[in-house]
């Protein structure tokens, strides 16, 4: 790319808005970049300029020296330059997982026998072969990805682009599809570049490229790019965990040159060694997990929300019947922050669709503050109380302004005028938003954590006392990401909510909630405080969840036998060792 810009233009103002600012980068055959950078700073674009999606305004694009303005190359281009999305359901074509792979390889007329081999040798690359008479729709999010990134192999690119392709996956789909990337890496020599918001996941890249209002404005070695916890801060990015250990332990750092978690152990460990300080146990680890007793999960029909053996059955009585939960018992007080966790199709948004009835039981018995939820209670009255905000909330948006999407929910229960703008203008303060600044604005003209506040807004001037949130923080970069959670957690002290917080973040949910549900298979697995949740780190792994880094860091210490109390935070880590140092 040589001094290349590209402007959008904007479908509400009809403004244009500058998308990639004067850039310039040059990428080797076999390398791996990530790129990284806030909501809106150019990231997506430049992928879509690279493979020819989009023209760019000013400068040039070359892949293998074919330029992307020459409309006789992209079809070459696009054969050597694949691109894998975010949502692997919006790539997936085919009702087979082989038919779906071999799509790309027969529109580019490859013979049959071919498209055989290709679809074999590329499955075989995703360790999906297995599973190439499977339907695409009984796989989980990891594998659905893994097809998605099959698809492209068989096109045979050497290069592949891939825009964010762990945000809507669980733990485990995340590792999948990472290890995925690497082995095409360093085994196939495939060209990568891979846009994320997961900083674990570029420490692995040979360089990180960071953008900010379209331009590039660092293009260094992870270890460079990360060195300075606060430096990548500035960008709205946030540490991995190793460097961002070494900062907080400050002139007690270990001076360790590997990001890699197991490395980083092992040089905290010599230097625990080396101080004499630390208490030794050969059975430190196993005496740490004995621990853990479970709170049974009982039934209290006055708790905020309460299931009594609880299932739901899908398609009921046919040959695609599905029981997607099943015999749940559980309570949630009031005020309490509980947090949901489980892979993909665990059950958790079939779960939480019962607490405000869009969904009601095959069987058992859900309470809401005291009442039985039943079919023909009043339930405008009930979804009042109990208000859901949806994964990627900014889809509910659909007014032509803040405040008229915002009063939509009061004006529907009759309220007047006067009390229908105060909740407005409340609720659009409660997300940390300026209400003169946004109420007359498009929703659609607000960035990405914006939009998710908004969305949240006109949940909240419905004045529920208990909110539900299925996965709020998905595809925001870290700073919005953070921005929405210290929102969440103030209007909850503000107003005494119940907090129900569905996550694919460990390092989030170990923060913020008072206790922690998991989902396996439909079934409840456990219920109890994030404390003893996370010491179940086996237990967890064999569900397809796992553990925040920072346990995983302190559990390698213990089956080394260092003694250590717990911690789920880095700085209640880096107290911790910081006293076993000098």
């Amino acid at each position: 790319m040589k001094n290349v810009s590209f402007s959008y233009t904007s479908n509400i103002t009809g403004e244009s808005l500058l998308a990639i600012d004067d850039v310039s980068m040059n990428v080797k055959k076999g390398e791996f970049v990530a790129v990284l950078g806030a909501n809106g700073s150019g990231k997506s674009t430049l992928c879509k300029l690279i493979n020819a999606q989009l023209m760019p305004k000013k400068g040039d694009v070359t892949v293998y020296g074919m330029n992307t303005k020459e409309e006789e190359k992209i079809w070459d281009i696009r054969k050597n330059c694949g691109m894998v999305f975010q949502n692997p359901d919006n790539q997936i074509v085919a009702t087979i997982v082989e038919e779906d792979v071999a799509f790309g390889p027969e529109n580019l007329g490859v013979p049959p026998a071919e498209i055989r081999k290709r679809v074999d040798e590329s499955l075989k690359i995703v360790d999906m072969l297995d599973y190439k008479d499977h339907s695409p729709n009984l796989l989980s999010g990891g594998q659905k990805q893994r097809v998605a990134i099959a698809g492209i192999l068989a096109i045979n690119p050497d290069i592949i682009l891939f825009d964010e392709p762990t945000a809507m996956l669980d733990p485990s789909g995340r590792k999948d599809v990472l290890d995925t990337i690497l082995r095409l890496n360093r085994e196939q020599n495939k060209t990568i570049l891979l846009i994320t918001h997961y900083m674990e996941e570029a420490i692995n890249a040979d360089r990180v490229v960071v953008f900010e209002q379209g331009k590039i404005v660092r293009d260094e070695t992870p270890r460079e790019i990360f060195k300075d916890p606060n430096e990548i801060r500035k960008y709205g990015l946030d540490s991995p965990f190793v460097p961002e250990m070494e900062y907080l332990l400050g002139d007690k750092k270990t001076g360790c040159t590997s990001f890699e978690l197991k490395d980083y152990a092992d040089c905290v460990l010599k230097k625990i060694k080396e101080n004499g300080k630390a208490k030794f146990d050969e059975n430190s680890y196993n005496e740490f997990r004995d621990e853990v007793v479970s709170e049974s999960s009982e039934f209290d029909a006055n708790a905020e929300i309460a299931l009594k053996n609880m299932s739901h059955v899908y398609s009921q009585g046919t040959p695609f019947e599905k029981t997607a939960v099943g015999d749940v018992t559980l309570s949630i007080k009031q005020g309490e922050f509980v947090g949901v966790i489980g892979h993909t199709g665990s059950g958790k948004s079939t779960l939480i669709q019962h607490f405000n009835a869009l969904l009601f039981p095959t069987s058992g018995e859900v309470h809401v503050e005291g009442e039985k939820i039943s079919k023909d209670m009043r339930l405008i009255g009930l979804r009042q109380r109990v208000g859901m905000v949806f994964q990627y909330p900014e889809h509910q948006l659909f007014e032509e302004t803040c405040a008229k999407d915002i009063a939509y929910g009061p004006k529907n229960l009759g309220l007047g005028e006067e009390e229908i703008d105060k909740r407005v203008k409340d609720a659009i303060e409660d997300v940390g938003l300026d209400y003169e600044w946004v109420k007359d604005r498009s929703p659609f003209e607000l960035s990405g954590g914006q939009k998710r506040r908004v969305a949240i807004a006109g949940v909240l001037a419905m004045k529920p006392n208990t909110l539900i949130l299925d996965e709020p923080t998905a595809g925001l970069d870290p700073r919005g990401r953070d921005e929405i959670i210290e929102e969440i957690r103030s209007i909850q002290k503000k107003n005494n909510l119940t907090i129900v917080y569905v996550t694919h973040s460990m390092e989030d949910i170990a923060r913020i909630a008072d206790r922690i549900l998991v989902m396996e298979k439909g079934e409840l697995k456990y219920f109890d405080k994030p404390e003893k949740i996370f010491k179940r780190e086996e237990e967890l792994e064999h569900i397809g969840l796992d553990v925040p880094y920072v346990v995983d860091f302190m559990n390698m210490l213990r089956k080394k036998g260092v003694v250590l109390q717990q911690a789920l935070t880095p700085e209640d880590a880096a107290k911790e060792i910081g006293g076993l140092l000098k």
